[in-house]
Parts: C-alpha cells; sequence; structure tokens
C-alpha cells in the first residue's frame, strides 16, 4: 500500500515509541500543567513542526551525513545537551525561588516558569536539537518502504502523518491532563514544588544521555 511494508506493524511501533517519557513529552505536560490548555498548545504545535522538519532530513538523507560526518553529529550532539540541561537548570532555579517565597505574595513574574516561556518556539529547538532523533526517524521509516517503489516521499509522507496522528493525541492526552495537575499544584505548593524540580532533573537527566549517546 503507498510503498509501505507491514503498515501495521509500523502503527503498533510508533504508538509504543510515542509513549517513551521524552523531553517533548515532559515539557508539553509541563507547560500545559503551569499555563494552561493554549500554552500546551502552542508547545505541543512546536512538537510538531520539530518532528516534521526531522522527517523531512530523514529523509532527504541528511540523518546519513550525520553517521557518516561525526564532527557534526558531535556539535549537534553537544548543543542539544548543553541546551537541555539550560532548560532544566532554569526550571529547577524558579521551582525552589518559588518555595523560598511561598509564605509571600508572588510577585507578577513568578507564576511562569523561566524554561517554559514561549512555549511554541522552545518546544521547537528542544526537538530540532536532537540528532539521534533524525538518526532514529531514518532507521525506523526505512524498514517499512518498500524496496524499488517510484515515489517513496509518498510512503515517508504517510508514516510521517501516522506519527503525527498519534503524536496528537498522546500531547493532547497530556495537556488536559497537566489542567488537572494544575488544580493539585495549586493547593500543594510543597507537591509544585517538588514536581517542578522532578521536571527540570529530567531534562539535565536528557542532556547528560544525549551528551553521552553515539551515532550508532
Amino acid at each position: 500500500m503507498l510503498g509501505i511494508t507491514d503498515f501495521w506493524t509500523y502503527v503498533l511501533g510508533v504508538v509504543a515509541i510515542i509513549l517513551l517519557p521524552g523531553p517533548n513529552s515532559i515539557f508539553v505536560l509541563s507547560v500545559g500543567a503551569r499555563r494552561g490548555v493554549r500554552a500546551g498548545y502552542q508547545a505541543a504545535c512546536g512538537v510538531f513542526i520539530g518532528d516534521a522538519v526531522l522527517m523531512i532530513l530523514s529523509a532527504t538523507g541528511v540523518s546519513s551525513l550525520l553517521g557518516t560526518y561525526p564532527p557534526l553529529f558531535l556539535v549537534l550532539k553537544y548543543a542539544g545537551a548543553v541546551y537541555l540541561s539550560w532548560v532544566g537548570v532554569n526550571i529547577i532555579r524558579s521551582a525552589w525561588k518559588r518555595w523560598r517565597h511561598r509564605s509571600e505574595a508572588a510577585p507578577p513574574d513568578m507564576g511562569e516558569l523561566p524554561g517554559m516561556r514561549h512555549p511554541f518556539r522552545r518546544a521547537a529547538v528542544i526537538s530540532l536539537l536532537n540528532p539521534k532523533a533524525i538518526l532514529f526517524f531514518v532507521s525506523f521509516f526505512i524498514q517499512f518502504v518498500e524496496p524499488g517503489y517510484p515515489h517513496p516521499a509518498l510512503s515517508f509522507l504517510v508514516l510521517g502523518t501516522v506519527v503525527q496522528f498519534f503524536s496528537v493525541l498522546y500531547l493532547s492526552a497530556l495537556i488536559f491532563g497537566g489542567r488537572f495537575l494544575a488544580g493539585q499544584f495549586r493547593e500543594r505548593r510543597r507537591l509544585a514544588a517538588g514536581a517542578t524540580t522532578g521536571v527540570g532533573a529530567l531534562f539535565v537527566g536528557f542532556g547528560v544521555k544525549l551528551a553521552t549517546a553515539s551515532a550508532g
């Protein structure tokens, strides 16, 4: 079908992959919890755009360039690692700042975490500064594209649409789940500080994991 082999196996694989926690999903959940549904969808759109760009780059062979030119992979890898760690550290600092001032009236600028400002742009950058994602997309996609099919771009388009469809469903669930968490956080400042610190620690962990990743 349209140059795609084992379509339903691919769908099951996509669902399993999307459900794995990563910086994109954690960021969208956090934005939804802290800033509401609208900001959550702004972050989600950043993820969609970032993933779409990565899939296009993968389909056009950029991933092969990263795999065969190690210096380029290293530059992107460490840039992504530094950025994820920087986002995490800012989130942790803001969480503890809010905790220290929990008994005071919150200043106007303390309701929004620095790491979550400009959610669309930040989510897109988080997606794009991940060379491992480019390599993953091409290694996963290529298994389901029929060799010799005359229109491989159409096959990649269908495969990419499936990814985005399930990503929309999953991120929407996270955004509305985040609204429930927001209500809990408003009533429990210690819980809010602890959860936000955990999110920041996850981003630092993602940065460390990316920094130690290989192109293989």
